[in-house]
């Protein structure tokens, strides 16, 4: 159905197709201007129904009013001119319809079109911006090194001018000073020849013939010392060419900077490395090149470690197969297709320490702590150490609680404990890669005082056990002379050893099996009590001492030389040893009598260690690490 509108001069046409081309009905509106043809003279004021079917012939209904044309032709449906002219104007709006819809669409391809242009424009706006920029900072570089290229040129052609004037002056000089040597010799020629006096002229003559002579003798150097010509090499201006070809290509990347070493993140034989460019260069690949820091190296040495290369497309990448606890220098370069980076600074990195190594003889312990004494077990020195202990269970099994000691400074660490406890203690090392593996675990017991004895204290007559708690004395003594008697480490002349007690200030116990041939002496002593003096003899050692005599065996508690008047009348064969610092107490025990035989009161200035002596062949044994009885300490 199609309604034609005229309105002020203007053709609004609303049509609706049917199914002529055999799809559903579309609408679409079209205005055409008025004043073309032969219907811009006809004076439409009705309407006009017709529809078209696809089956069916063209079919007009007339209006119920209607009024004359404008030729003065009757309006009738059966006319054909009227026939001709509803064709004409079928006919003439499709071709309006079609010419329009061509027309729109090359309106909507122009658009594109033009879209399209100005984003090709902005982009070449954009481009030939950056390019500007890399031609005038070009421009900048060229002009730069061409001066410099001046700069250096003038200064060596006034070096050159300098030094040759300079050499010319020297020249000058000399041939002034010949010449003054030869006037000085006609002159004083001159003189003898004019003399009357021929005394005073046989007396003159010869000097001035031999001062003659050997003037002429001297070859004067007549030529110049120094070329008249300057110099002038050609310009090595390859850097300036490979700057003008390098405009038109991608710059090579700058140096990269290799970042400092990050806290963990190393292994015992691996490092992970890290470094940043900038964002502007383009990159292909990086080179990272390392090597290992030996320190007893020298610089420019012929047997430089060798160096290795690692190949990677990250900014990060991780080197293994390295040695522990090493330092090894680190640099890096960047690659694309223009070239190779300048390399980037050296950085030291560190691979994590090999684990401490536990001296289980040098760690002592009590019932209130331990302490804990390690090799470090690495060639480069570490930051600290980390101490790790946990408790066994009542089964024997770890606890899964672990206690860590960091940033201990040295290789010794004093541990509190709880008494009566198990526990398994190990170490680790750390340095800025990160910990090491722990060592390996050992067990200390708080049940008691644990302590071996200092090897490096014994008389040289002394020998013991593998166990370290059994000392022996045997028939063999080292005469005087043999020992070094200015040495403080080891006794010299009373046969003892010290032990290592752990110095902690509270209450130790331990015992000492003996027999009844033995003459000996055990007691404490400090540290550095004389090794040349007999224990008891001085003010900083306290022992009890056994002394054999035909008649009967004697005891003697000496401190300072000076002994109570005691007698005992079981020798006691196992000996407690009580020492309580905060009573200022040092007592003895017959263990197997739980007897009391005596107790010194003591004002102690600083840590003790306990003393064996043996005066006379015979051997005893410590007993350690032993629950203290209840008398001990009453």
């Amino acid at each position: 159905m199609d309604l034609y509108e005229i309105r002020g001069g203007r053709l609004d046409v609303i049509a609706e197709e049917g199914e002529l081309s055999r799809e559903s009905t579309t609408m679409e509106t079209y205005n055409v201007a008025a004043g073309s043809g032969a219907r811009t003279a006809r004076d439409v004021s009705t309407f006009q129904r017709f529809s078209i079917g696809t089956n069916e012939s063209l079919r007009f209904e007339p209006c119920e009013a209607s009024t004359p044309s404008p030729t003065g032709a009757e309006d009738g449906c059966g006319d054909d001119d009227d026939d001709d002219d509803v064709f004409k104007e079928e006919d003439t709006e499709s071709e309006i319809n079609s010419i329009r819809n061509r027309l729109q669409g090359k309106v909507v391809e122009m658009e594109n079109f033009a879209g399209h242009l100005e984003e090709i424009f902005l982009t070449v706006e954009e481009n030939f911006g950056r390019q500007e920029q890399h031609l005038e900072q070009h421009y900048n570089d060229v002009l730069q090194t061409l001066s410099q290229r001046y700069d250096e040129r003038g200064a060596a052609l006034e070096e050159e001018k300098k030094s040759k004037l300079e050499a010319l002056y020297k020249q000058l000089l000399a041939c002034g000073r010949a010449l003054d040597s030869s006037k000085e010799l006609i002159e004083s020629a001159q003189e003898v020849y004019r003399s009357q006096d021929k005394r005073l002229f046989l007396k003159t003559v010869m000097p001035t013939v031999k001062r003659i002579e050997e003037y002429a003798k001297e070859d004067p150097d007549l030529t110049l010392a120094t070329r008249l010509e300057f110099n002038t090499p050609l310009a090595d201006l390859s850097d300036v060419k490979t700057m003008m070809d390098s405009i038109n290509v991608v710059p090579a990347p700058s140096a990269p900077v290799i970042n400092p070493q990050m806290p963990n993140s190393a292994t015992q034989t691996s490092l992970r490395v890290c470094w940043s460019l900038f964002s502007d260069d383009t990159v292909e690949y990086y080179e990272l090149y390392y090597r290992p820091v030996l320190e007893d190296t020298p610089a420019d040495s012929t047997c430089a470690p060798h160096e290795s290369k690692v190949k990677v497309k990250e900014t990060h990448c991780t080197v293994t197969d390295l040695l522990p606890n090493a330092q090894y220098e680190l640099w890096v370069t960047a690659t694309n297709t223009t070239g190779i980076s300048p390399a980037s600074e050296k950085a030291l990195y560190m691979t994590v320490p090999s684990p401490p190594v536990i001296k289980q003889r040098e760690c002592t312990s009590c019932p209130e702590a331990a302490l804990i004494r390690w090799d470090s077990g690495n060639t480069n020195p570490v930051d600290s150490y980390t101490v790790e202990l946990s408790e066994t269970e009542t089964d024997g099994t770890e606890s899964s609680i672990t206690e860590s000691i960091v940033a201990v400074p040295s290789c010794q660490c004093l541990i509190q404990l709880q008494a009566g406890r198990r526990y398994l203690i190990s170490v680790r090392a750390v340095n800025i890669g990160g910990p090491s593996d722990r060592s390996e675990v050992i067990t200390v017991s708080t049940t008691g005082t644990f302590f071996h004895l200092l090897e490096d204290t014994a008389h040289p007559c002394l020998s013991i056990s593998e166990d370290g708690f059994t000392i022996f004395y045997g028939d063999e003594e080292l005469p005087i002379s043999a020992m070094a008697l200015d040495d403080n480490t080891f006794f010299t002349r009373c046969v003892a050893v010290l032990g290592d007690l752990i110095p902690v200030r509270g209450r130790h116990y331990w015992e000492v099996e003996v027999d009844d041939g033995t003459e000996f002496r055990i007691g404490i002593a400090y540290e550095d009590t004389e090794r040349n003096a007999y224990l008891g003899a001085n003010s900083s050692s306290w022992c009890m001492r056994h002394i054999l005599s035909p008649t009967r065996h004697k005891y003697e508690f000496l401190h300072n030389g000076w002994s109570p008047d005691l007698r005992i009348t079981v020798n006691p064969v196992r000996i407690g040893v009580a020492l309580n610092y905060d009573r200022g107490t040092l007592s003895f025990f017959n263990v197997n009598l739980e007897q009391h035989l005596h107790t010194f009161q003591c004002n102690f200035q600083s840590h003790v260690q306990p003393c064996f002596s043996l005066d006379n062949p015979g051997a005893l044994t410590v007993h350690n690490g032993i629950e203290a009885p209840e008398y001990a300490f009453m």
